[in-house]
């Protein structure tokens, strides 16, 4: 009897020494919407430093992922969702989706910018920031004698015009952010002008992020509207671009957490407390990746012209991103932007073009009456169906949240807005053209 107790009270020692390596083992599911160029640096160098532990990396978009958590949580499989936009992680929060874990690092700051890297309850964690703007292929800029963009308002300039892409805030949770970013940052009105006025130059919206890289980089496009590691890794890897930060931009951490009742939860937690250790910080700055860390001390270890928001404050200065603004209405920014523009890309490009000749012609033949044509037409591309307090509002931010019940709401909503963009793009163009028949 004393040799089994004394052997227990071994094993049970032994389990309590080495209680974490023995918890992390086995399978950690992983959903997220990075691509495997940021996944599988992050897959290969914690499966060599936790031995035993296999990362099932699973890539879905934003949106998706976060539907995925939603409809699988009566038997969920996830351990970790992983991803840029904190208004995703807000929607998880709110639905209990996530759980608790303070990870075990050192040296991270409370904020980058004005921006809190974690959630002050510990839900989910910043491992890395960006920011949003445009990048351009330089080749291509001075083949077709391009100028080079500062601001957002710069890509609505007519010698844009069939030049620039960018993806469906709907498909992309960087794209969304980038819309509420300039939405919070100049006002909704004058951010909704700015957001068509760019929009209509657009020569394609695409259904994923990377499709806007990947087009600048092989020049099948000159400009794009992206974030930041998109840019730095392209110029890690060769592609002639550039990229800069418009005034009127943020720099938000990407985050991830530990999803409710995960079968590893061991491991979940293990992966998260490995992205934000001063390795796992590090791998950040590899060529593919090239993200913003979290840590200020790891910038020592990044190339020399690597962008530090800790050390240059401009950097997101201008907006201070409410997450609590952009959860509210996320859903609603997403549709009001696929019903005005996505899906009306060739009506809002006909008046966009017909806007531009008629202010040439102007310029050349100055006319009153043109010109104030020309403001209408203008005007009538800026409008937006609902206002600010609207999108916000129980009446219509809830008939996006889902059911059977908001289902023909949600339809009668999105068919309204659809038919609004229609009539006033075609508005505009008519005007356009009256502008320019009395000018020449």
């Amino acid at each position: 009897m004393l040799r089994h107790s004394v052997a227990a009270a071994v094993l049970i020692g032994t389990a309590l020494f080495t209680g974490t390596a023995i918890a992390q083992s086995g399978k950690v599911t992983i959903v997220t919407s990075f691509s495997k160029d940021v996944t599988d640096p992050f897959k290969q160098a914690f499966e060599k430093a936790h031995p035993g532990v296999t990362l099932d990396v699973q890539n879905r978009n934003t949106n998706a992922g976060v539907k995925f958590i939603e409809e699988t949580k009566a038997n969920n499989q996830v351990d970790i969702f992983w991803a840029s936009a904190p208004d995703a992680f807000e929607v998880l929060k709110g639905k209990s989706l996530l759980q608790k874990h303070k990870p075990k690092a050192e040296g991270i700051p409370d904020k980058i910018g004005s921006y809190p890297i974690n959630d002050p309850e510990n839900f989910y964690s910043g491992f890395a920031a960006s920011g949003y703007g445009i990048m351009w292929n330089d080749r291509y800029a001075k083949a077709n004698k391009l100028p080079e963009p500062k601001d957002w308002q710069d890509l609505a300039k007519p010698v844009y015009f069939d030049h620039v892409a960018m993806a469906a805030p709907s498909r992309s949770g960087t794209t969304h952010l980038t819309i509420e970013t300039i939405l919070q940052g100049e006002g909704w009105e004058q951010g909704w002008r700015t957001l068509k006025e760019m929009s209509g130059n657009f020569r394609q919206i695409t259904e994923r992020s990377f499709g806007v890289p990947e087009a600048v980089n092989s020049g099948q496009v000159g400009f794009g509207i992206v974030i930041d590691f998109f840019a730095f890794s392209a110029q890690a890897s060769g592609f002639p671009v550039k990229f800069v930060y418009p005034t009127v931009t943020t720099i938000v951490p990407a985050n991830v957490a530990v999803v409710a009742n995960a079968p590893n939860k061991a491991g979940a937690e293990a992966f998260v407390d490995y992205l934000v250790s001063p390795a796992g910080q590090e791998v950040l700055l590899e060529p593919s990746i090239r993200r913003l860390p979290v840590n200020p001390a790891v910038y020592a270890k990044a190339p020399a012209d690597y962008p530090n928001p800790f050390k240059d404050p401009s950097l997101g200065a201008r907006v201070k991103f409410d997450v609590n603004v952009s959860e509210k209405r996320t859903n609603v920014v997403d549709v009001l932007y696929d019903q005005t523009v996505t899906f009306q890309l060739d009506a809002l490009k006909a008046a966009t073009k017909a806007i531009h000749d008629a202010e040439a012609a102007i310029a050349t033949k100055d006319n009153a009456e043109a010109k104030a044509l020309v403001k209408e037409a203008r005007d009538l591309v800026a409008a937006m169906p609902v206002t600010e307090q609207q999108a916000s509002s129980p009446e219509i931010a809830g008939a996006f949240t889902g059911g059977k019940e908001k289902g023909a709401r949600q339809a009668e909503l999105e068919q309204q807005w659809a038919s609004f963009a229609k009539e006033r793009y075609q508005q505009a163009q008519s005007k356009a053209e009256q502008a320019l028949k009395l000018v020449r």
